[in-house]
């Protein structure tokens, strides 16, 4: 006989909404949702509620919002709601006292095929790096990150032009059904896991910054046009375009298209005409089809040309 679960949800944007979502119409009792305090966004600082708060407070669902996860207030409220189990979905890294709480402790949904890609930005790394396949897993938390015993896997195919935004709706769609799918094994008593190997040469989902984010047209035709992907739409990949502007200025790349061929052009050189701008690599060049010029909105290359020339001595540095 199935037992009843009693499930604290924890989780901030898009793509543990699904999750929820899933959860709920799967007829399983959420007894409270943990996400992220209110920040002030957009020009006016208005204060903007978490996609799984808009969502919670929807379903007249209770919800937490602690700044401090080791406040004892907070551990106190959270002991209160009973739950026997805690679900995590892009969420923060939680201290013991609160993910060895219930009963069957706190499980966690990763965009990965666990044990490669642990880290903040999963999917993005899986198409920067040129995979042909990704997944997501459901796993136990632990001390360390990403590193418990694996629950239930998935995997998704990469397709050659996927970018990162319609990678992270696949993996958001079908994590949500592992997550219903974990729930039933738990409440069955049929769960099984394994424990992830100590391999070496582990591929890692680091953190994207300014560095890990920028064009390097000295690479492969190949390995921009993955970056370019897997930054895709966020946090876009960038790069200084030297051209009739006094300073270098700053261009984020939304969308491009790839051509290996060999050719006499310097890598970041760029060929021009009417309809079409194309950017010199080591072994081909990469085609603009939609980039955003600073103080503009994204704009498809075309309509650019229409206001912006660019010279026969342009750049990409």
């Amino acid at each position: 006989m199935s037992e009843q679960l009693r499930i604290v949800f924890m989780g901030t944007p898009d793509f543990a909404v699904a999750t929820l979502h899933s959860i709920i119409e799967a007829n399983y009792k959420v007894v409270g949702v943990i996400t992220a305090p209110d920040k002030p966004a957009g020009r006016g600082r208005k204060l903007q509620q978490s996609a799984v708060k808009k969502y919670a407070l929807e379903h007249d669902l209770t919800i937490l919002q602690p700044t401090n996860l080791k406040d004892p207030e907070f551990l106190a409220t959270l002991k209160a709601l009973d739950a026997n189990l805690q679900v995590v979905v892009a969420f923060r890294m939680l201290p013991e006292s609160v993910w060895s709480m219930p009963k069957h402790g706190t499980f966690n949904l990763h965009a990965s095929l666990l044990p490669d890609y642990r880290g903040a930005a999963p999917i993005n790394w899986a198409i920067i790096n040129g995979e042909e396949k990704t997944g997501v897993t459901t796993f136990f938390i632990d001390k360390k990150i990403d590193t418990g015993a694996v629950i239930l896997q998935e995997e998704v195919e990469i397709l050659p032009n996927e970018n990162a935004g319609s990678l992270h709706d696949k993996l958001m769609t079908t994590g949500a059904s592992l997550v219903v799918k974990t729930l039933k094994s738990i409440a069955d008593g049929t769960v099984t896991t394994k424990l992830q190997p100590h391999e070496e040469d582990l591929k890692t989902a680091y953190k994207l910054n300014k560095e890990n984010t920028k064009i390097n047209w000295e690479e492969s035709t190949d390995t921009i046009y993955n970056l370019i992907r897997g930054l895709s739409p966020y946090p876009t990949a960038w790069s200084f375009l030297k051209n009739r502007e006094e300073n270098p200025i700053n261009v984020k790349f939304f969308d491009v298209e790839k051509e290996i061929k060999l050719h006499n052009e310097a890598p970041g050189s760029i060929l021009t005409d009417k309809k079409e701008v194309k950017v010199a690599t080591k072994d081909g060049f990469i085609l603009l089809k939609e980039i955003q010029l600073p103080g503009k909105r994204k704009m498809d290359i075309k309509d650019i040309l229409n206001g912006y020339e660019f010279e026969a001595t342009a750049k990409m540095l």
